[in-house]
């Protein structure tokens, strides 16, 4: 237990302010400033809670669950990009293109190449030896208390002002710029507590395999991307190129329910109607069970605090002022959502 002033107080900058701010205005005829909550205490990890208990394997198969559900219209569509550019190639020397793509799953396990994806991918960077410094002491008290080896994983940053880094698949944990820079080490730990919580529910290498083999779907879609930005611009070609593009869609998918037998062909070409919600909905989701997880380690309390100190730092309500298709098609749950989830839990 620690007091006001104490050295070993991880808290002490903050604690020392506020405590220095109010004794100033405990002079006469000064009224005094309102007295600032202190953190609520750290939650105790809850019984079941190991690696190897029962609630901990279920968690896991629900999360590979969900993994796999949503990796089978991003392979089926890297699929089928692969099969057009073999295709333009001939189906002679293409094949072999294709048959390299579907073993090439296997240099993911290379922690050179999961490197070069989150260097060039993601865009994120080694931390510098300051950060270095600073984050290392608190990513060991993280790893203790979810009770694995704190070298499992690589810590990296993420230039931007969000209080949550894009999740990474495999090894690698990013970590944003602003939560680096602007939160003492207590919300630290909880940023970096919901970080690690991303990888503990599933499978390491399978999140790797997935997004390996999504990559070229994923390209795909930055060119359908480029296509809307230049009709925006341009809508004569925009309007030509979108047209042709979506003629030819349809024509295979006229085809294939012509001719094939089965309806899984059919359901798999229809997923760019159908898959994006279901996507967007299972992102939403694992951001929620990473805060579960986080606050089941004992880090509810910072995650909510972090979350109203983002709000509070950039000026917004705490809320969404999107649309409703906005927010139907988010990949994160707003800030209001994961506030909510996460008072009811600590409750």
């Amino acid at each position: 237990m620690t007091v006001p002033g104490d050295p070993n107080d991880r808290n002490r900058a903050w604690d020392e302010r506020d405590w220095t701010q109010g004794r100033a205005h405990n002079n006469p005829g000064t009224p005094p400033d309102p007295v600032v909550p202190a953190s609520p205490p750290r939650m105790e990890l809850p019984s079941g809670s190991n690696p190897g208990s029962d609630g901990r394997a279920r968690r896991v198969e629900v999360s590979t669950a969900a993994m796999l559900l949503s990796a089978v219209p991003w392979f089926f569509w890297s699929f089928a990009v692969v099969s057009w550019v073999v295709g333009l190639l001939g189906f002679g020397w293409g094949w072999m293109l294709l048959v390299a793509w579907l073993i090439s799953g296997i240099v993911v396990f290379l922690r050179p190449v999961e490197e070069f994806l989150a260097r060039y991918l993601f865009r994120l960077r080694l931390p510098t030896l300051v950060e270095e410094q600073r984050i290392q002491p608190i990513w060991r008290n993280v790893t203790e208390r979810a009770g694995i080896p704190d070298r499992r994983y690589k810590i990296w940053v993420q230039e931007s002002d969000e209080p949550n880094a894009t999740p990474t698949p495999g090894h690698t944990v990013g970590l944003t710029r602003w939560a680096l820079y602007t939160l003492p080490p207590s919300h630290l730990e909880g940023v970096l507590a919901h970080e690690l919580a991303h990888h503990l529910g599933g499978r390491d290498w399978l999140s790797l395999l997935s997004f390996w083999y999504s990559i070229p779907a994923r390209c795909a879609l930055i060119g359908v991307r480029a296509l809307g930005r230049l009709m925006r611009s341009v809508p004569a070609v925009g309007c030509a190129v979108i047209g042709f593009v979506l003629l030819g869609y349809f024509g295979v998918l006229v085809a294939v329910l012509t001719f094939d037998d089965s309806l899984a062909l059919p359901l798999l070409f229809l997923t760019p109607l159908v898959a994006p919600p279901i996507l967007a909905w299972l992102n939403r989701r694992e951001v929620h069970q990473a805060d579960r997880r986080a606050a089941a380690m004992g880090y509810g309390p910072s995650i909510i605090q972090v979350l109203y100190g983002w709000q509070m730092q950039h000026q917004q309500m705490l809320g969404r002022d999107t649309s409703r298709r906005s927010q139907f098609m988010s990949s994160s749950p707003s800030p209001a959502e994961r506030v909510h989830a996460l008072e009811t839990l600590v409750r």
